[in-house]
């Protein structure tokens, strides 16, 4: 491979760059390719297309000198986390479970992204079927962070926020059923978009909890999560979950809002602030701020939030749950691993499949939904997680109600080191606390990132905003950005 001369700073300029005969997208994917040669001690990629890249790379150069319009993502360089369906490349959801199984069909996602030009470059490491906070859960092993490798990336699209940070790819699409696209993006100092319930199509991606799961964005700024929210956003006949409202211009009107200087009324939890788990540094970094768009203009109001200590096991409880039911399809005979031991009748047969083929933490998962459904404690967990759940939607109601947008951290602590929180699960979930939220009630929101820790670590915030008000997000997200001098 030929060391390429390539510089990435946004898809608008490199689409400009394209139009002009600056540079083309085979340079592109060289450059990319390089790159990921580069860093695979990271462990982000399962698996790189290369041959692929290269020859739709040839055949878009190809297509535009011969006057063929661009799409809007044309030559854009996409990693795809390893739960989203690519047809005829493998789909393993970082399991052993699935190993050696090739997608039959193409997510959604897949189909607008191609329909628009990008090239897929591969397959990005997770934790495994997506449960995770530290990409430690991975079948194939832990993703390191590229801002010091002996911490975690964040889970569970560690891999796919990784690749963005270590540019490995432009843009990255991952999954959040509870923080999975904000926690990696903020631990690897990148921007991670996790749109609303709906708005996105989940066809062909691997379900965890599908009450919870949304098919998210990594990038390095603002506009570019925009213009590919924009792409594969919109109803989609293939999911009956998918919002039917109109996808809005959102690149467009992101740039219109930079001229508008608009000033906002935020709100944030104050037992969230005064949370005692959460690190001082991060606390004070986040109520710098709180005092910087107070001085800036900006309405900033502590309002109580009385059910934080709720959230993480209300969401553990529904989650597990509803993986557990997900998950019992893959029991070697419709779909997965069948074991090659002797076994003497079918229930073993199936035990044998599963024990294997599921690694420890999906298969603790898997027990705990199976508990709380079960007859005799179904009204004492599932039944009072969601009344749970239904507080928390009409909480949601009422503060964006009164305000464009929430403002919290988005975990308690920025990147671990691998292996330290490995023996406590409890502290691992509780990494959960500050995202789950948006998750439960289907709103959309997205980290920041705006600071480093004493060590070096990156760090952000975490905003969110009511149900399909993305333009907002992304609009106050931009003007934040761009104060903070992050474009």
């Amino acid at each position: 491979m030929i060391a390429v001369l390539f510089s990435f700073t946004s898809i608008e300029t490199y689409l400009d760059d394209l139009q002009h005969h600056r540079t083309s997208c085979e340079a592109a994917v060289n450059h990319f390719l390089l790159r990921i040669a580069e860093k695979t001690h990271l462990n982000a990629f399962l698996e790189v297309f290369e041959e692929e890249a290269i020859q739709r790379a040839k055949m878009l150069d190809h297509q535009r000198r011969d006057g063929a319009p661009m799409g809007k993502l044309h030559g854009v360089i996409v990693g795809l986390k390893d739960v989203i369906s690519y047809r005829g490349h493998g789909l393993t959801a970082s399991s052993n479970m699935l190993k050696g199984y090739e997608a039959v069909y193409n997510a959604t996602v897949v189909e607008r992204l191609l329909e628009e030009g990008a090239i897929i470059i591969g397959r990005q490491n997770c934790d495994e079927f997506a449960m995770g906070s530290s990409n430690e859960h991975s079948a194939y092993g832990a993703v390191l962070n590229d801002a010091d490798n002996n911490r975690v990336p964040g889970g569970s699209s560690g891999g796919s926020a990784v690749s963005v940070q270590a540019g490995l790819c432009m843009v990255s699409l991952g999954s959040d059923t509870g923080g999975s696209v904000r926690q990696p993006a903020d631990f690897c100092g990148v921007i991670g978009l996790k749109p609303s319930y709906g708005r996105i199509s989940r066809y062909g991606l691997i379900a965890y909890a599908s009450t919870f799961d949304q098919i998210g964005i990594f990038s390095t700024n603002i506009p570019d999560a925009a213009r590919v929210l924009e792409v594969i956003s919109g109803a989609d006949d293939m999911d009956s979950t998918v919002s039917q409202s109109p996808v809005e211009a959102y690149s467009q009107l992101l740039k219109a809002g930079r001229r508008e200087d608009k000033r906002y009324k935020l709100a944030y939890f104050k037992q969230a602030l005064e949370h005692p788990g959460l690190d001082p540094e991060i606390k004070n970094a986040v109520s710098d701020l709180i005092d910087k768009l107070r001085a800036e203009g900006h309405t900033v109001t502590p309002i109580e939030f009385e059910l934080l200590d709720y959230v993480v096991p209300t969401y553990y409880v529904l989650t597990t749950a509803e993986a557990s039911t997900n998950l019992s399809r893959y029991d070697g005979v419709k779909f997965g691993h069948q074991t090659t031991q002797k076994v003497d009748d079918l229930t073993e047969f199936y035990k044998k499949n599963r024990s294997e083929g599921f690694g420890k933490e999906v298969k603790k998962r898997i027990m705990l939904g199976t508990f709380v459904l079960s007859a005799f404690y179904f009204d004492a967990y599932f039944a009072k997680a969601q009344q749970i759940r239904q507080l928390l939607s009409e909480k949601s109601k009422e503060i964006f109600n009164k305000y464009d947008a929430l403002i919290s951290p988005n975990a308690p602590c920025s990147a671990f080191k691998l292996g330290e929180k490995q023996g406590d699960a409890t502290e691992m979930y509780l990494a959960d606390i500050y995202t789950v939220f948006a998750n439960l009630v289907g709103i959309p929101g997205i980290s920041l990132p705006l600071f480093h820790t004493k060590d070096g670590m990156p760090f952000g915030i975490q905003l969110m905003s009511d149900q399909l008000k993305e333009l907002s997000l992304l609009t106050l997200s931009d003007q934040l950005m761009q104060s903070e001098g992050k474009h």
